[in-house]
């Protein structure tokens, strides 16, 4: 392994800073060394006819490390999780939850954390198109430049916006997901806030660049809340950051990963997959509830 060569001199207008920018906050452009995200919110429901009504709370962390690539390409690769967990009585995430009341359904069900081991994807100096949504196969995809919409905020701190909204066949379809299932798609937009510092994205010194920011994720209904197609959504509020190693997670979000999926406290050291979202990994694992 050895560090990736990156441009540190801005330029908006550049793809390739662009990437290189992208790539040192996503991760570390020494590939000897991984980068730990952190998220931490809150999960409403918004339902037709209501206002909207925080229910759930949730931590996340990842483990990314990145690889030099052989067609020149940086390849993120990376595991990452959400603990599902109860909301304090400010509407906080607190303890993380195995069971789970639905208060929608009135039912007991048991809760399933997202545990995407591996969510990889290529950093490159063109967009990542999804071929469900713009047709056709990987590799007659539009190129398109990578541009991201910066601001400047003042002299110092930038904020970079990364907005990417789906549509894509339900890996749960309604014939034999009946209760975990929303629909024959799945509607999902995730929309990140990077706030980060010109100087730092300046310093050639800096293989990776800290950040802080929110993400905030449109979704159906999550399977395991047996809500089916049920009017309504679930909308995800959080704040998210670097850290600076694994030691520095919140001491129950370390503990309870310790014990029951220790596997995900150390980035990939190498390629491997395929990776799957968290609607394909639940089709694998699951089996349907009884109606």
């Amino acid at each position: 392994m050895a560090v990736i060569p990156y441009v540190t001199e801005i330029n908006f207008s550049s793809p390739r800073w662009n990437r290189d920018a992208w790539a040192r906050m996503q991760a570390d452009m020494d590939s000897e060394k991984e980068r730990i995200c952190h998220c931490s919110g809150t999960i409403m429901a918004v339902r037709p006819g209501q206002a909207i009504k925080p229910f759930l709370g949730f931590q996340t962390f990842l483990c990314t490390r990145l690889l030099p690539w052989t067609d020149g390409n940086i390849r993120r690769v990376n595991k990452e999780v959400i603990f599902y967990t109860a909301l304090d009585r400010l509407g906080q995430p607190a303890e993380i939850i195995d069971e789970w009341h639905n208060p929608f359904t009135d039912e007991e069900v048991r809760v399933v954390h997202a545990v995407n081991d591996p969510f990889n994807y290529t950093i490159s100096d063109t967009l990542i198109l999804a071929p469900e949504d713009f047709g056709g196969d990987p590799s007659t995809l539009k190129k398109i430049p990578l541009i991201f919409p910066w601001q400047q905020l003042d002299d110092e701190t930038l904020v970079l916006s990364t907005d990417m909204h789906l549509n894509y066949p339900n890996p749960l379809q309604p014939d034999k997901w009946p209760r975990e299932s929303a629909g024959p798609t799945a509607q999902v937009s995730e929309m990140m806030r990077y706030f980060v510092k010109r100087s730092d994205l300046e310093n050639p010194a800096l293989t990776a660049v800290p950040y802080y920011g929110t993400w905030q994720r449109i979704s159906p209904w999550l399977p395991w809340m047996l809500m089916g197609t049920t009017p309504g959504h679930c909308m995800y509020v959080s704040t998210m950051t670097t850290v600076p190693d694994i030691s520095h997670l919140p001491a129950h979000v370390l503990a309870y990963a310790q014990k029951h999926y220790p596997h995900m406290l150390t980035a990939p050291t190498e390629d491997y997959g395929p990776s799957h979202s968290s609607l394909e990994l639940y089709a694998r694992h699951q089996q349907p509830a009884p109606l």
